[in-house]
């Protein structure tokens, strides 16, 4: 199935998706999940299309807590903003068969799942693909109630054959789970789709680390002894950032087919030169044209007049992780993300708007109803986007 529907025009270059054996394995991570499959009726089945689902419980707006216990950090006297959780639930990997479209089985696969959300308690069901992808588009705004939701953006980087250097100005840190989640929770828990079990996103094994940059100053030359999360935001360096590193490898790996000889044979040439100087740096193509692996960065914040060059160094950081391992380094940020600048990519290798679309299932509000209608609310300046939904 999954490679009769590889992504891209026909006839030109495609992406295809392996999942290792485990088509549930992206999914599988989540609190609640399920893949459904349509297949024809008589004696010889044949799988005709496949959807997939989870569902989780996530931030969609916040409130500023009125009690005088309320938490304060940093140099904030005033309360921080609460989280306001909803439950919400994901569809993935729609599929059918090109011989058996235009036949409502997309859509009745659709249903059938939305069924099953609304038994989980989900209040609100969001999917994501490509803006251009006008069957997609067409179907889940057109036919199942959708409306366009958010555009984030998919930022794309490859891993050279050199490594890239880490400025002395600044060091990078790997915070403890326990840490890290305590960070998160204090300051990114109003993030639009901040996961309440981020601690069992942070524990996953496909979980690689939750890394901080700050001022090598801040170390005064030695070894810096970490503060704890209360202590940190209380005193904080001039400028910090952080992010997380997920290694999608483990569960998929990605291909590209339909290259030409010729844009083949250049690939090899970048990589070739890379590996014999790599003191030159030169950017060279990692071979996508095989099956490679992701590292994808979540959890991506920071304050401060420095923090998009934390977020350089960072990243900088995740691509020296993946050498040998993985193809490129990822990372998905909402269009108006203030570090966005800050993570480098190639753009032929980005999606500069991806689209996500959302539809309200419930008819009732439950503790999301200080937000209203979540669908209709203008987006926020970050999103948290889920390492085990990609």
């Amino acid at each position: 199935m999954e490679r009769m529907c590889e992504v891209g025009p026909s006839g030109e270059m495609s992406l295809f998706t392996d999942h290792l054996g485990d088509p549930v394995s992206r999914v599988r991570q989540s609190p609640a999940f399920l893949m459904l499959i349509a297949e024809t009726s008589g004696p010889v089945k044949e799988i005709v299309g496949l959807i997939r689902g989870s569902v989780k419980t996530v931030t969609c707006g916040k409130t500023i807590p009125r009690n005088a216990g309320a938490v304060t950090a940093g140099k904030h006297q005033n309360p921080l903003p609460a989280p306001i959780y909803t439950k919400v639930a994901y569809v993935l990997g729609l599929r059918v068969s090109p011989f058996y479209r235009r036949m409502g089985i997309g859509l009745r696969l659709v249903r059938r799942l939305e069924e099953w959300f609304k038994v989980q308690g989900a209040e609100y069901a969001y999917m994501a693909t490509d803006k251009d992808n006008e069957a997609s588009v067409r179907l889940f705004t057109g036919r199942c109630g959708y409306s366009k939701f958010r555009t984030p953006a998919i930022l794309v980087h490859p891993v050279f054959a050199h490594r890239l250097p880490i400025p002395r100005r600044i060091r990078i840190l790997r915070l403890p789970v326990a840490e890290a989640e305590s960070l998160y929770r204090c300051h990114f828990s109003t993030a639009e789709f901040f996961p309440r079990d981020i601690d069992a996103i942070l524990s996953n094994p496909l979980s690689l680390g939750t890394f901080l940059a700050v001022p090598a100053a801040t170390c005064g030359g030695g070894e810096w002894k970490w503060p704890g999360t209360e202590g940190f935001l209380a005193a904080p360096p001039e400028s910090w950032a952080v992010v997380s590193v997920w290694n999608c490898g483990g569960v998929f790996r990605l291909e590209v087919r339909g290259a030409s000889r010729v844009r083949r044979g250049l690939a090899w040439a970048t990589r070739a030169a890379d590996r014999a100087l790599p003191w030159l740096r030169i950017p060279s193509v990692p071979d996508i044209f095989r099956p490679f692996g992701v590292l994808f960065l979540y959890g991506i914040g920071g304050e401060g007049p420095e923090a998009e060059a934390m977020v350089v160094a960072l990243c900088r950081h995740a691509h020296n992780m993946g050498k040998g391992t993985a193809g490129v380094v990822a990372a998905e940020v909402a269009a108006c993300e203030p570090l966005r600048r800050g993570i480098p990519h190639w753009r032929r290798l980005s999606c500069a708007e991806d689209l996500w679309c959302a539809k309200r299932l419930a008819e009732g509000y439950g503790d999301g109803g200080a937000v209203g209608d979540w669908t209709k609310s203008p987006p926020g300046n970050s999103i948290f986007v889920d390492p085990r939904e990609l």
